[in-house]
């Protein structure tokens, strides 16, 4: 038995905090990522991280799209962070691996077992991480396979693979958890809602759930870059939305005149989806005053959000994208289950596909 396995850590994962002094995992700089688990926390045997959307655009923009230097990025980065912790969009994704090691103070605690295949439900922002190898890269899914290792606190959320799921298809689908869960929550009756990015993994749960949640007095509006793309056709063909509008979010003035065009009235609540910057002001300006602009998106400038509301004297509740929602894994596999048309369009786009 190894040092480490006897050894009690806190339960926030803050003795693996190398650097700045007094930081959390989330906001530290660089993580202890030593592949051994203290007795109050779980190693895992990782071999597939999935890149949170905002951050994979992000890296592949700067590696112009070539899966070779994409790996060769990540893993750079890991080694200097001891965590997958993109310092331009502050953040991360999930990974999915079997359980090496359980601490002895949680072996008897939780319901885990060394063999179990998880997902953790925690962001890579804080997960002590290290790559030994890089084996393959899909650009089109901001997937990764490698070959490393990653330990969960005892705070860590993570969920074991569900059996009826192809497992590449819940590693994306639980990416996005949080996104579905929290829409079931905002959503009500006979509510105008605005999709930002409707056509992406999370803006296809978030419009599924809020037609489910609209009812035949509400509609459902999504905004997508292009009808063409295979989750803008599902959408209109399975009327997950009532309406798309191909726009630009980032042109908020010409996005909000469109909606205005289509809507009966500004939206009740703004689930905002996209994975690229500046679309603050679309999502406010299309909510009405006492309206709700929920931010998922990991590329929101909450600054832009609060100065651009107060600039145009927009009163509405803004909600930051919690990725933990109470039930979120389960609401987010259940909406697939649920709606076999949007699960095999998720088959087609996400399952085992591999460069």
């Amino acid at each position: 038995m190894n040092a480490a396995s006897t050894a009690r850590a806190h339960s926030l994962g803050i003795h693996r905090v190398l650097e700045p002094a007094g930081a959390m995992p989330q906001d530290a700089w660089r993580l202890d990522n030593t592949p051994a688990a203290y007795e109050n926390e779980i190693l895992c045997d990782v071999d597939v991280l999935n890149i949170d959307s905002a951050s994979f655009k992000q890296i592949a923009q700067a590696c112009d799209f070539d899966a070779s230097r994409i790996g060769d990025h990540v893993r750079a980065n890991v080694r200097t962070r001891g965590k997958q912790h993109n310092p331009v969009t502050g953040s991360g994704g999930m990974f999915v691996g079997r359980v090496l090691q359980i601490g002895e103070a949680l072996r008897d605690a939780i319901d885990l077992r060394v063999g179990d295949r998880i997902a953790s439900l925690v962001s890579l922002t804080l997960t002590p991480l290290q790559i030994d190898a890089v084996t393959g890269v899909d650009v089109a899914t901001a997937r990764i396979w490698i070959r490393g290792k990653a330990i969960l606190f005892q705070s860590g959320l993570w969920t074991r693979l569900p059996e009826d799921f192809d497992e590449e298809v819940a590693l994306c689908v639980l990416d996005v958890a949080g996104a579905p869960a929290q829409v079931r929550r905002l959503c009500s009756a006979g509510q105008t809602v605005l999709v930002i990015g409707a056509d992406g993994k999370s803006g296809l749960l978030a419009c599924a759930q809020a037609k489910a949640c609209v009812g035949e007095g509400g509609r459902v509006i999504g905004i997508v870059p292009s009808a063409d793309t295979a989750g803008a056709r599902l959408l209109a063909r399975e009327a997950f939305a009532d309406d798309l509008i191909v726009t630009d979010a980032r042109d908020a003035v010409a996005s909000s005149r469109e909606f205005e065009s289509a809507a009966p009235q500004l939206a009740d609540l703004v689930i905002n989806c996209v994975n690229v910057p500046g679309t603050e002001l679309c999502s406010i300006l299309c909510a009405r005053n006492g309206g709700t602009v929920y931010f998922f998106s990991m590329s929101t400038s909450f600054t832009a959000a609060a100065l651009g509301a107060e600039g145009i004297g927009r009163d509405v509740t803004m909600i930051i994208g919690n990725g933990y929602t109470k039930d979120h894994a389960h609401i987010a596999l259940q909406t697939l289950r649920d709606r076999p048309e949007l699960h095999a369009h998720f088959n087609q786009t996400y399952a085992r596909k591999r460069q």
